[in-house]
């Protein structure tokens, strides 16, 4: 990889911006008279909520085992791929790449930024070729790279990542949405060897916690400033800041439910593979399994027939729906349909 500078790559009126800066939450005594953001003095959510989210930062900093400094929050992934985007392309001229099928959302905000979207179809196993990757790099410049590893709506883990990240001249976002229901070692463990790599990760699947909209990058400190000085002012929620702490301070629960994802992930594949109408339960790292069925169309309106909600992915990926691990009761509602549907 040639030598890597994040200011080649910024928007140039990014660079120019000054960061939105509250006193208060530089410096804040206690017993302070709030008198400085026309806030309500009454109310049990009254004040705005930490802009730097200082205390949520140091919770994560001291358990990813990575410096505060590089580590930014948002409202949930979705708002750092907008930032993420916002900052590097420049609108009508630069591009995206990522990989075909994937998450839908990158592609969406480089539309809303009028960025062009090149997108690597993947191969049968839905995994990325390689000489594709080249040639498309080769052909055209694009800015960032959203690999989603383990892949939504695949649900397999991208191999060789590295090959990637080290090939690359621009930036690198690996969202690992799904990554703790996956054996795979984070790409964390690879921030501090490229300077190009974003790593992207949320409280949304495994936590339990999507109703509170957290998402987190980690990068480089030159990065984090550069989200921090895009984002909104108060873009967390102090009830999401405090669940979250709350989460992160005591992961009992969160141990304990993603062991029971885990053993009814197990369960709920043994039960799919003897199902007649099905022909492909494909391999997954996250907590959903992409199935392959005889009739596709037949079986999703069986199962809303029946209010059982799945994502139907045809016409990109043809006959195929994606599920994901419920509880046992709806799991087993699930095959019990599936068992009786006329296909």
């Amino acid at each position: 990889m040639t030598t890597f500078t994040i200011n080649n790559l910024v928007r140039e009126n990014i660079l120019q911006l000054q960061p939105y800066i509250s006193y208060r939450d530089q410096k804040s005594p206690e017993n302070a008279v709030l008198l400085d953001a026309n806030e309500s003095p009454f109310g049990t959510c009254n004040r705005y909520p930490d802009s730097t989210q200082s205390k949520l930062k140091n919770k994560l900093a001291e358990y990813k085992n990575i410096a505060q400094q590089c580590i930014a929050v948002g409202n949930g992934s979705d708002e750092l791929i907008d930032l993420i985007i916002k900052i590097f392309c420049e609108p009508k001229k630069d591009a995206i790449l990522v990989m075909n099928p994937s998450f839908a959302m990158y592609g969406f905000y480089a539309a809303i930024n009028e960025n062009e979207v090149i997108r690597l179809n993947l191969d049968r196993n839905f995994e990325i070729r390689k000489e594709d990757f080249i040639a498309a790099t080769e052909k055209t410049v694009s800015k960032v790279f959203f690999i989603c590893s383990p892949n939504n709506p695949t649900g397999n883990s991208v191999d060789d990542l590295e090959f990637f990240i080290r090939n690359y001249n621009g930036i690198v976002v690996v969202d690992e949405a799904y990554i703790e229901f996956s054996e795979r070692k984070s790409a964390l463990r690879l921030l501090g060897k490229y300077p190009n790599l974003i790593v992207l990760q949320t409280f949304s699947k495994a936590w339990g916690m999507a109703g509170a909209r957290v998402g987190v990058a980690y990068a480089s400190e030159e990065i984090i400033t550069l989200i921090n000085t895009v984002k909104a002012p108060y873009n967390v929620n102090s009830i999401s800041q405090e669940l979250i702490i709350t989460m992160l301070e005591d992961e009992s629960l969160f141990n304990k439910n993603l062991r029971s994802i885990l053993d009814e992930k197990e369960w709920l594949k043994r039960e799919l593979m003897n199902l007649e109408c099905i022909d492909t339960v494909y391999p997954t790292d996250a907590n959903f399994f992409l199935i392959r069925f005889n009739n596709a169309e037949t079986i999703y309106r069986a199962l809303l027939t029946e209010n059982i909600f799945t994502s139907k992915r045809a016409p990109q990926i043809p006959q195929c729906i994606r599920i994901n691990v419920g509880s046992r009761e709806e799991n087993q509602k699930l095959i019990n349909v599936l068992k009786n549907v006329k296909s």
